[in-house]
């Protein structure tokens, strides 16, 4: 009976270790959406998206701060509604897709912030310019488990940037500077 014990003992401490750990997920780019809103002329906010956003979100539950991100958005994909717009903003003048095809996230920092709340600070490189920048994110969401017995979580990430820090100086005073970047996130992670 003793032996038995300690062989479940034994099993029980030896998982305790991959229940710390840090587990990758996913980014679902189909569930997914990169946005920006921006004053036009102080009177309306112009707001446009990104239709594809990948990359890899490492999550440790037990220590945020162990928590990591990487984002890549596709400025490619820009969509304001407005064809004429999109193909201004993805223009030299504005964010210059052709010769800047990305805009990229890597964490450096993970803090909680509160309740379902985190700080993350990390290098975003926009246009060739790459500063630190720190993100509000609510979440992440509780694990859920899909149709397919993929495990999916979620969480939204915003932050407000000077866009001429980043070289994205067209418009003149008819564009504000500060724009705000929302990137609502669905992770998965297969069985």
């Amino acid at each position: 009976m003793k032996k038995l014990f300690a062989v479940a003992a034994l099993l029980a401490l030896s998982s305790l270790p991959a229940l710390a750990q840090a587990t990758t997920w996913q980014i679902d780019p189909a569930h997914t959406a990169s946005q920006f809103a921006i004053k036009h002329m102080g009177i309306s906010t112009v707001r446009g998206q990104f239709n594809k956003t990948t990359g890899t979100v490492v999550l440790d539950d037990k220590d945020v701060t162990k928590s990591s991100v990487e984002v890549t958005v596709d400025t490619t994909t820009l969509d304001t509604r407005s064809e004429g717009r999109d193909k201004d903003v993805k223009g030299e003048g504005y964010l210059d897709v052709a010769k800047y095809p990305t805009m990229t996230f890597k964490s450096t920092k993970m803090a909680s912030a509160g309740d379902g709340k985190l700080k993350m600070t990390g290098d975003l490189t926009l246009h060739g310019v790459t500063k630190e920048v720190t993100f509000d994110v609510d979440g992440p969401s509780p694990a859920v488990t899909d149709p397919w017995k993929n495990l999916r979580r979620g969480a939204s990430a915003t932050a407000k940037i000077n866009r001429k820090d980043f070289g994205v100086n067209g418009g003149g005073a008819l564009v504000a500077d500060d724009l705000i970047i929302t990137i609502d996130v669905e992770f998965v992670r297969k069985p």
